[in-house]
């Protein structure tokens, strides 16, 4: 489907590192590219370099008192807890700043490609910092770049701004950002806040509009309750709303081996998404599409496979599931963390969803949480919540 896919790409980018331990790895982002590079996907872009976001840029949706507070953080090293930095999920590091902007910029190189037409596909794996809030660093994210993008183009003149979040986490520093904006349309599907931070993100939390959309669904769900969720609330809105482009988080930590998140997804199931959300750009929003990473916590079984799953979606050559990993790449990933790699780049699933076509059943809860939503939004938006 796609024409011209841009990723968007620094090694600088792995220089957003809170420390060792930390979950959020960069290390991550590194196997991500090592791989996608080694199976030819990155062949089939085009590689663009970025620079860092402007204080001005990032004074978009950030307080400018916020961003002088990381920016002494950045040089000093030391904690500002008023700012949200050094505590354990957001530590304090020398140059905090610099990378955090330069991750906004890539973001922003991403959606400047895709609004003037030289690209109708871009992607920052290395973004999607989707809890920063205008002025305090929140869950591992200290600027929020999918939010400054969408910023950017509001400014730019686009009137309808869809966003799609499948982090297993709350996209809540995005929707607190544009809680109050009709002309943004978040999605965000997630774990119950019932269950994981940041303990917000319920279907009664409908914004401007009914243009806040939650989906919270229960720990434990799978590939077959997701996708029957996603497909069950997703396209309808997107479809009504009419998004002139649409953007999108894809924090892979749904997966079942995450450590931090209790859903139950597969590589297969997440590649699944990736697949449906390229398809609903082209039909919802002219292809214009703008795509991030996320969370994502299992380092080497779940990331680089996802992640260089959904970078060959955008490039429009999706890989065969079967397809092996390089040798190459399981010789890196012994030497860079001393693990056993993955050999292929599926975890062996076929996953298959039952749709909402022949009802709903109010004794299962991933049902109870399809409904909780469409009652909540869909009448907003002149939708029928009854399937």
């Amino acid at each position: 489907m796609s024409r011209t896919a841009r990723v968007i790409w620094d090694e600088a980018l792995t220089s957003y590192n809170f420390g060792p331990g930390h979950p959020l790895a960069p290390i991550r982002v590194e196997l991500t590219m090592a791989l996608a590079r080694e199976l030819g996907v990155l062949d089939k872009v085009e590689l663009a370099g970025c620079g860092p976001a402007s204080d001005d840029d990032l004074a978009m949706v950030h307080d400018r008192g916020y961003i002088e507070a990381v920016k002494r953080v950045s040089v000093s090293g030391a904690p500002d807890l008023s700012a949200g930095l050094g505590t354990p999920d957001n530590p304090a590091f020398t140059g905090v700043h610099e990378a955090s902007a330069l991750i906004a910029g890539a973001t922003l190189a991403a959606a400047r490609a895709v609004w003037d037409g030289t690209a109708e596909h871009a992607v920052n794996v290395a973004g999607g910092l989707h809890h920063a809030m205008a002025a305090v660093a929140s869950g591992f994210c200290v600027y929020n770049d999918p939010a400054l993008a969408i910023a950017w183009l509001l400014r730019q003149g686009a009137s309808r701004i869809a966003y799609v979040d499948v982090d297993v986490h709350h996209g809540d520093g995005v929707q607190a950002l544009f809680h109050d904006d009709p002309r943004v349309l978040t999605i965000s599907l997630h774990e119950s806040p019932r269950t994981l931070f940041p303990g917000t993100g319920f279907p009664e939390e409908t914004g401007a509009e009914g243009t806040a959309v939650n989906v919270a669904l229960p720990a434990g769900c799978g590939d077959s309750g997701w996708l029957r969720a996603f497909n069950a609330v997703v396209p309808p809105l997107l479809g009504e709303f009419g998004p002139e482009i649409l953007v999108t988080q894809h924090g892979c930590d749904s997966h079942a081996l995450d450590p931090l998140a209790n859903l139950m997804l597969s590589v297969d199931g997440q590649r699944t998404a990736y697949a449906a959300l390229h398809r609903l750009a082209h039909e919802t929003a002219g292809g214009r599409w703008i795509v991030t990473g996320g969370g994502g916590y299992e380092l080497v079984q779940v990331v680089p496979r996802a992640w260089t799953h959904l970078l060959a979606e955008v490039a429009g050559h999706p890989l065969d599931p079967a397809t092996p990993t390089s040798q190459e790449w399981r010789r890196l990933v012994r030497e860079r963390t001393g693990e056993t790699p993955p050999l292929t780049m599926t975890d062996g699933r076929n996953p298959e969803f039952r749709d909402m076509s022949g009802g709903y059943d109010p004794g299962d809860p991933i049902d109870r949480a399809i409904m909780a939503t469409r009652n909540a939004v869909f009448p907003l938006h002149g939708l029928d919540p009854i399937p």
